[in-house]
């Protein structure tokens, strides 16, 4: 029943559809499509970004292609006062009419910007086609050739400036000969001298005192051009040289009426401040000052101000700084649902913003869990419960010996240690993980880089306790023994070292980290003949500790048609590889494929290894795991209306094992063969977008499964089953 009206909905849009011009008046056209091109094509000119510039554009179109909300709007009838036919156009979108002003004013305004562009001759026509009701727009831009500057010269009035912008090295200068004659051009060196002035002094220079004269070259596209930096107008419009300005004095105080006190140390204080007394006013050292208090999670806002001292070129500084209540406490309930198995979760965080006046920052979390598990048998108890504490303690700079003043000050910075417990009790088995850091996190605002190292990262996994039924079943029975899944209930001590990198720029984002387990461990070993434990591994405090090295990268390629679509590719790989002490790899650090993240035609830990088979759905989430790990998406994103958004996808990738291991028959790497193992999936998706946090819906369908290498199960994208390819996936925030 669902699905017939479901069908009907559908029907009905494509009828109105055909309807578009219903509520089109007699007389007028409904806009249906604008194009811009450029005749002829021209180096420089891309119509798709001029579009911008075009005033009025036709209905919003789903993915580009379909007038939703315009057919939403056509099923509601003419009498307004029903309530459906009000919510039918509330929810849908009005005909856009065709308008000849507009569209004579973006003929202007696409002129205007290809002068700015350098194009001085450019033209624009705009031509029309309509059809039953509907007009479409084409506009023809003109380029012509564009204008090169032949030969720059400045002339600088203020004599003292003049000799500062003598010391600027002429390769620094954006104005040379050969260069396009464009806005961005002229507006980035108006920019460049007041930034350079603004940071040596001149409190009140600003970039209209800089203008600029072009002339022309008879017979050709060239422009001589000249730079005139002007004296600044008394009040009586005088004109004299600018005042250079130095501070003198700098001054702290409460932001908050009702708080006079600052609740940071003065030391702290100092260290964030870059404006220096009997230094020449800088912006660039009232922006880092900005930048340095605005990151202490202890301060809530921070005003600076400034004041001229009569008949002197000096100001004062008044920084004033409003503090966040130090210590707060929060609760947070949760709903969890594992595998089909629901169950109940809640935590309790106390966080201190302040700890020791210096913006510190310690957070103490208490977490339990606890949820009802179906379908085991032979278990005295079917409930799972989890408690852990956790503790942090975070400051915003370097706590590390040996950093120079200039890096500590320069760079934005935090230092952390965490310890924390976790208990997990399970029918099968009860488990502890013991867990301790030591962090460093730093990133320069001048650039779009963001470093990590983990000095320290420790983990004692103890298995304190496992049923003699799941022992029996899994462990023992020699039929069942997977050494895999047997691994990983035992005692386990892992002592790593990781680095991270991430570069953003909103256009490329680059996110690398590596990380090595057990090397000083088993340097100790060799040293100091550590005892070994009846598997020949060597132990550390009677436990095995793991070794192994990983590596992962993930690259993301965001193109942007227009603001409400764009084209995202990624691409990620991650390789693994135990050996010494271990020949595999703990289950926290193998890879596995499907999600909501991955290939989204399988659903989560259900793709791989290699062209592996699921055996034994009770212990395939170990099975399913792997040493080596690539990933390859395509995603259109689209805006539809209000908050929601959809996107077509299409994924390929897989896991692989870099052992043969007897349980994972197919799985191991081979570079002959892992193109013929890339598992491929395509679908939709849909995400709402609440500014905070996207939530996401994606529909995936497997298209290519090397889990059969031959019939229609291979290639399930030419004989699809919906029962058997469908998987849905729900998340928080976009999957790369």
């Amino acid at each position: 029943m669902r699905l017939r009206y479901i069908f009907m909905m559908l029907a009905g849009l494509l009828f109105c559809a055909c309807s578009e011009t219903k509520y089109v008046p007699e007389g007028e056209y409904l806009l249906n499509h604008v194009y811009v091109k450029s005749e002829p094509k021209t180096k420089g000119v891309n119509p798709s970004e001029l579009k911008s510039y075009v005033r009025q554009h036709g209905n919003s179109r789903w993915l580009s292609a379909i007038k939703v909300p315009l057919a939403t709007y056509s099923l509601s009838g003419r009498d307004t006062t029903k309530w459906m036919n009000r919510i039918l156009r509330s929810v849908g979108e009005a005909p856009v009419l065709y308008d000849s002003i507009s569209t004579r004013r973006s003929m202007e305004d696409l002129q205007a910007q290809l002068v700015n562009m350098g194009f001085l001759r450019a033209s624009v026509d705009a031509m029309t086609r309509s059809k039953k009701k509907k007009m479409d727009v084409t506009y023809l831009l003109h380029p012509g050739e564009p204008y090169h500057i032949r030969n720059v010269s400045y002339v600088i009035q203020d004599y003292l400036i003049a000799d500062l912008l003598q010391l600027d090295q002429p390769d620094r200068r954006g104005l040379k000969s050969g260069i396009l004659f464009n806005v961005e051009n002229l507006d980035a060196e108006r920019k460049r001298i007041t930034r350079l002035l603004t940071n040596m002094g001149y409190y009140r220079f600003n970039k209209e005192y800089i203008t600029y004269l072009a002339d022309s070259v008879a017979g050709t596209k060239e422009i001589d051009l000249v730079l005139v930096l002007r004296k600044q107008r008394d009040s009586e419009g005088v004109e004299k040289a600018h005042e250079r300005y130095k501070v003198r004095d700098i001054r702290y105080a409460s932001g908050d009426p009702e708080d006079t006190t600052i609740h940071l140390r003065p030391g702290v204080l100092r260290k964030n401040t870059f404006v220096r007394k009997q230094d020449y006013y800088s912006s660039d050292d009232l922006q880092n000052t900005y930048t340095h208090f605005g990151r202490l999670g202890a301060v809530r806002y921070t005003n600076i101000s400034w004041q001229e001292l009569p008949d002197s070129n000096q100001l004062d500084c008044l920084i004033q700084i409003s503090t966040n209540k130090p210590s707060t406490i929060s609760f947070q309930p949760e709903g969890t649902n594992t595998a089909g198995d629901l169950g109940v979760a809640a935590s309790l965080t106390y966080q201190n913003r302040n700890l020791f006046k210096g913006a510190e920052n310690l957070s103490i979390e208490l977490r339990g869990a606890y949820e009802a598990i179906k379908g085991l048998e032979g278990y005295s108890n079917h409930n799972f419960q989890e408690y852990s504490l956790e503790t942090k303690l975070s400051f915003p700079r370097f706590i590390l010996p040996f950093i120079s003043s200039n890096i500590r000050r320069r760079i934005l910075a935090t230092s952390e240690v965490s310890l924390s417990y976790d208990l997990q009790n399970r029918p099968e088995f009860h488990r502890r993980v013991l867990s301790a850091g030591w962090r460093y996190k730093w990133s320069d605002p001048r650039h779009h880089d963001r470093y990590r190292i983990d000095m320290l990262d420790l983990n004692y996994i103890s298995m304190p306790w496992i049923s003699e039924t799941f022992k029996k079943e899994y462990l023992d029975d020699t039929n069942s023994r997977n050494a895999i899944l047997r691994y990983n209930y035992e005692n386990l001590f892992i002592m790593k070292f990781g680095v991270g990198y991430i570069y953003n720029n909103g256009i490329i984002a680059i996110k690398a980290n590596a990380e090595t387990a057990g090397n000083l461990l088993g340097l100790a070993s060799k040293i100091f003949g550590f005892h070994r434990n009846a598997d020949g591994k060597y132990t550390f405090l009677d436990i095995a500790y793991a070794q192994y090295v990983r590596f992962d990268l993930d690259v993301t390629r965001n193109i942007m048609f227009s603001y409400n679509n764009q084209l995202v590719f990624h691409a990620g790989l991650g390789v693994a590889y135990p050996y010494g002490n271990s020949t595999i790899l703990p289950f926290e650090k193998r890879y596995f494929s499907g999600g909501a993240n991955s290939v989204r035609g399988w659903s989560v830990r259900s793709l791989g290894p290699g062209k592996y088979v699921s055996r034994d759905g009770r212990i395939d989430f170990i099975n399913q795991t792997g040493d080596m790990k690539m990933d390859f998406n395509v995603e259109y994103r689209a805006h539809l209306f209000w908050k929601l958004g959809a996107a077509l996808f299409v994924d390929a990738g897989n896991i692989w094992t870099l052992r043969n291991y007897d349980d994972q028959p197919g799985g191991q790497f081979k570079l002959s063969e892992f193109w013929n193992q890339l598992a491929v999936s395509y679908g939709l998706g849909f995400r709402f977008n609440f500014d905070y946090f996207i939530l996401r819906f994606d529909m995936g369908m497997k298209a290519v499964n090397p889990a059969y290498e031959e019939g229609d199960e291979h290639y399930p994208i030419a004989h699809p089953k919906f029962s058997r390819d469908f998987a849905f996936h729900f998340a928080v925030g976009l999957p790369f």
